[in-house]
Formats: C-alpha cells, sequence, structure tokens
C-alpha cells in the first residue's frame, strides 16, 4: 500500500508527475537458478516488462524478451539449460516510488537502462520503462465539483462531496472535508462539460494529509484537507482518450507541444 504523502513532493507545480503513477505495479521475482523456458513461461503469464533476478542477497539482474532472444535463442542454445543468472542484465537501476518522474528520466538516460525496478522503504513494488515516460500524462489544474463513494475500505458505503484539483487520464487530486484513508478503494463520479457523459471511475486513494485519520468522518467548520491522490484503476479507452482530449485542450500552448 502506498501510504506516503506523495503531495509533498509536488511542490506548486500541479503538473508533476510521480514514478508512482506510471510503474506497472508488481514485481515478478526469480531466483537466478530458474531456467530460461521457465522464466519465459512466467513472463508470459504475468504480462510483465521484465522479471527481477535475485542471484544472491546483493547481487540481482533483469531478465527480458530481449535478453532471450539476443543471449539465448540467436546464440542457439537450448532455454531448458540455460539459467537465468547466466543472462541476467546487471546492474539493477532501482527509484522510489514517490519520486519525479523528471528523476526517472534523468536515472534511464545516465546509465542506459530502458527499465527501472520501482521501490517503497527499499522493498520492490513496481516496474517503470521508458515506454512509461513516453506514456506521461498530462495533468491541468481543475475547479471540478464531484462525487466520491467509498466501495471498500473504512468508511465503506459512504459517499462524500468533493472538489477535483487536478486532473489527468490516470489519476486526479481532490480535496474534502472527509479524509480518505491510504489505500481506500472508491468510485469518483464527475462531469466535465454539459455536453459530455458523466464519468464513474473506480480508483485507489495514495494519499491524503491534514486531518486526523478518521475515514469517512466530515469535520464541520474545518477546511478542506488538502490533496488527496486517488489513483484510476479500470479505464476504458474511451474514458482515457476523452480525459485526454479535455486536459490537453486546457493545457497552455508551450507545454500542450512540448
Amino acid at each position: 500500500m502506498l501510504e506516503k504523502d506523495i503531495q509533498q513532493l509536488r511542490g506548486e507545480d500541479p503538473q508533476t508527475i510521480l514514478v508512482g503513477h506510471m510503474m506497472t505495479p508488481g514485481v515478478v521475482q526469480i531466483p537466478g537458478d530458474v531456467s530460461v523456458t521457465e522464466a519465459a513461461s512466467l513472463l508470459e503469464r504475468e504480462r510483465m516488462p521484465c522479471l527481477l533476478v535475485k542471484d544472491t542477497e546483493w547481487r540481482f539482474g533483469l531478465m527480458t524478451p530481449t535478453d532471450i532472444v539476443k543471449k539465448v535463442v540467436a546464440q542457439g542454445l537450448e532455454p531448458d539449460e540455460v539459467e537465468v543468472r547466466t543472462i541476467m542484465t546487471r546492474p539493477v537501476q532501482f527509484i522510489e516510488y514517490d519520486r519525479a518522474i523528471d528523476e526517472a528520466s534523468t536515472l534511464m538516460m545516465s546509465s542506459g537502462t530502458p527499465i527501472l525496478i520501482v521501490t517503497k522503504e527499499n522493498q520492490p513494488v513496481g516496474v517503470l520503462t521508458a515506454r512509461d515516460l513516453v506514456l506521461s500524462p498530462k495533468r491541468c489544474a481543475a475547479n471540478i465539483s464531484a462525487t466520491v463513494s467509498v466501495i471498500e475500505g473504512e468508511g465503506a458505503g459512504a459517499a462524500h462531496q468533493i472538489t477535483i484539483t487536478q486532473l489527468s487520464h490516470v489519476s486526479a487530486s481532490l480535496v474534502s472535508r472527509a479524509l480518505l484513508l491510504p489505500g481506500t478503494r472508491v468510485i469518483v463520479g464527475f462531469s466535465l462539460s454539459e455536453t459530455m457523459s458523466p464519468f464513474t471511475i473506480k480508483g485507489t486513494v495514495l494519499n491524503n494529509a491534514g486531518l486526523e485519520a478518521v475515514s469517512g468522518v466530515t469535520r464541520p467548520g474545518v477546511s478542506a484537507s488538502p490533496a488527496v491522490e486517488v489513483q484510476f484503476v479500470e479505464l476504458s479507452p474511451a474514458d482515457q482518450s476523452r480525459i485526454k482530449a479535455w486536459v490537453l485542450g486546457r493545457l497552455p500552448p508551450s507545454f500542450g507541444s512540448a
């Protein structure tokens, strides 16, 4: 569960995207003595861009489809007879999930690797690739009245009026008098215009700040809490496209053309 307050790292730039927003959650880790055949099957089954190979306590590597093609197939080797430790790519580059995407880009360029393992408190929690950076979403400031309904976690069944203050096609920042605890699963409902069909999007709360940890409690007389980050899940391609178009239409020309 990503509980650290991501919002603190945004500073005053509403366009900042963090590694945790763009990574593929989860890391598949295997020991170094697994055969390439087994590893290839695992890659296909888990639909991951790479496997994290832990050969010893301090020796790590990555195995990707490219490693299999170049180091096994192209060399005429039998994948059943090759251990992943002999073809894994080293060294592995790690980055904390709450760092800015710009830092990830700099690390990729300086190290020459297109894949980073994302960590939280030094534990692997996700994978970030160069392709993810290319797809990094634009965010724009917003002032959208919306409703958030808690579907799993403390306060399940409650619905609250909120304001969306930043929006992209993968996440949103919102403010609410009701504190939503990290890991809470919610449905966010909002409209972007009178002519556009309303959105009903599932999401997971990444962080919160500013109020005591009493989920779902409205605090009369208390100003809205600082931004809560919600990462969208199960968003359809059509809804992604609609939000992208809306966001890009509201960004400054110089930003949208970058």
